[in-house]
C-alpha cells in the first residue's frame, strides 16, 4: 500500500532568505530549507553524509548544490548525492510553496 505524504507547514516563502539555511525541527528529524538563486526551495537532512559527519546549514550553495562546509563535499539539492570522487547521500524532502507558505512533505 503507498504512503500517504503529509504537508508540514514549515515556515513563510518571504522570510526564508536566499542561499542560506535555514533549520526545522519535525520531532527526530532535523532538516534544512535552502532558497536558490531561482526562487526555488529545497529540502535535506541537515546531516553531511562524510564518515565524520557535521551539518550542512552552514554550507555554501552554488546552484542546486551546496558544500558540506566541514569537508567541501558537493551535495545535490535536487536528489542528495555526493559528487565524485566522494561518496554518500543525505535525504531529500519534497517542498511545494502555496500562499506564500513553505510546505514541506513528509
Amino acid at each position: 500500500m503507498p504512503q500517504t505524504l503529509t504537508k508540514v507547514d514549515v515556515g513563510n516563502y518571504q522570510t526564508l532568505a536566499h542561499q542560506a539555511g535555514k533549520v526545522i525541527r519535525l520531532g527526530e528529524k532535523e532538516i534544512v530549507l535552502f532558497k536558490l538563486s531561482t526562487g526555488e526551495v529545497k529540502a535535506v537532512e541537515n546531516k553531511s553524509p562524510h564518515p565524520k559527519g557535521g551539518t550542512l546549514a552552514d554550507g555554501l550553495v552554488s546552484g542546486t548544490y551546496v558544500y558540506c562546509p566541514l569537508y567541501d563535499w558537493k551535495i545535490s539539492l535536487n536528489d542528495g548525492k555526493v559528487q565524485a570522487p566522494d561518496e554518500g547521500q543525505v535525504k531529500t524532502y519534497e517542498v511545494e510553496v502555496e500562499d506564500n507558505r513553505i510546505l514541506l512533505l513528509i
